[in-house]
């Protein structure tokens, strides 16, 4: 069975820095498309940032310069570095797992949530 479990997130200040992880096991191999994701209260979910097993990155432009997702193929667990936070950055971090064929199914985390505020 999938699973896909995220850890590390919380309360942080403003300007602050936050390292999640998730850690994939039951299946999940290096060829998937590792995913971090965030949905704000009121808001759809939207892609903060996804890595392909190549280490190609994409990041939605409110995080570039700011979090760097990698991975640990060994480990089967992919990493979301937050600095400088910011308060708009609060929201539940959802971890995906996307095979590169339409033919798998893709999986979710149950998320972690970081709030950022003073």
């Amino acid at each position: 069975q999938v699973q896909l479990a995220e850890s590390g997130g919380g309360l942080v200040q403003p300007g602050g820095s936050l390292r999640l992880s998730c850690a994939a096991s039951g299946g999940i191999s290096s060829v998937y498309v590792m995913g971090w994701y965030r949905q704000a209260p009121g808001k759809p979910r939207e892609l903060v940032a996804n890595i392909r097993s190549s280490g190609s990155t994409n990041y939605a432009d409110s995080v570039k310069g700011r979090f760097t997702i990698s991975r640990d193929n060994a480990k089967n667990t992919v990493y979301l570095q937050m600095n400088s936070l910011k308060p708009e950055d609060t929201a539940v971090y959802y971890c995906n797992a996307d095979h590169p064929s339409p033919v798998f199914k893709d999986y979710w985390g149950k998320g972690t949530l970081v709030t950022v505020s003073s």
